[in-house]
């Protein structure tokens, strides 16, 4: 399980410190969505911490192993789980781990998960509590599957299948999205942007996307300078690159957000191992 995924195209299975990674290989039926199998091939287990993203990620366990999940308010044994935007880091424990990882754009998720990303509160939720018998049966039919292509077309048809008959997000709503993501305008600016009233933005904008507009930007924001300093770049430069008032405020973000400072998220691995 890897935070992202940056570099050369994928190969149906890669080896990373000991797992298997299989990636999907046809296109996805969601835009934007990114599905992977992951296999602890090695026996090496899982320890990783998860920095907060501009994703949705849907992670469902096969067989019979659980993930130990630990966030700042709680810490849950679960076989499958939806991480929302989360607000914070999480950490994921567990031994033998197998599992389809599927990230979701928040645009799409809104459809798929079947109710308001406000509802997941910036929190890790057990799959099974927004699913029911819907996610244990797409579990057993994962788990069955003999290969990790049959098991990740499995998983695309199905989210295709929720994304069906469900309300889109408001076009103004993915437009202010899609903005905050190009980081093409001020986030002050949006709602005069799109002739609405800041009020209104904000409350649908959190209501379809889980996070205020202001919140949004911070994340995406972030995001990218994590990207810069696990690849190596100085602080000065992240913060000036990534739009940032100056290096404090950059401190302040990657504190509130990973936890740590700069210079220690610039020394962690963002993967399984």
């Amino acid at each position: 399980m890897r935070r992202n995924h940056v570099g050369p195209a994928p190969r149906e299975h890669d080896s990373e410190h000991g797992w298997e990674v299989a990636h999907f290989l046809g296109g996805t039926a969601l835009d934007g969505a990114r599905l992977a199998g992951f296999r602890d091939r090695a026996s090496v287990g899982l320890d990783m911490q998860v920095l907060p993203q501009p994703v949705v990620v849907v992670v469902i366990g096969l067989g019979d192993a659980s993930l130990t999940v630990e966030s700042a308010t709680a810490r849950r044994p679960l076989r499958s789980f939806v991480a929302s935007l989360s607000p914070g880091p999480a950490r994921v424990r567990g031994e033998h781990v197998e599992c389809v990882e599927v990230c979701l754009p928040p645009l799409a998720a809104h459809a798929v998960l079947g109710v308001s990303p406000r509802e997941l509160d910036g929190s890790v939720n057990g799959l099974e509590d927004l699913w029911g018998r819907t996610a244990r049966s797409l579990r057993e039919q994962l788990t069955d599957a003999t290969t990790w292509q049959e098991r990740l077309a499995l998983t695309d048809a199905f989210l295709a299948r929720r994304a069906v008959g469900t309300p889109p997000v408001s076009p103004e709503v993915a437009a202010a999205w899609n903005t905050i993501v190009a980081r093409r305008v001020r986030v002050a600016g949006l709602a005069a942007s799109f002739g609405w009233s800041r009020k209104r933005l904000w409350s649908r904008f959190t209501d379809q996307i889980g996070l205020t507009p202001k919140r949004a930007a911070m994340l995406v924001r972030f995001d990218h300078a994590a990207r810069a300093l696990c690849a190596g770049e100085n602080a000065d430069t992240v913060a000036l690159a990534c739009g940032y008032a100056d290096q404090s405020h950059l401190h302040r973000d990657v504190t509130a957000l990973a936890g740590c400072t700069p210079r220690a998220l610039a020394g962690r691995s963002t993967s399984a191992g």
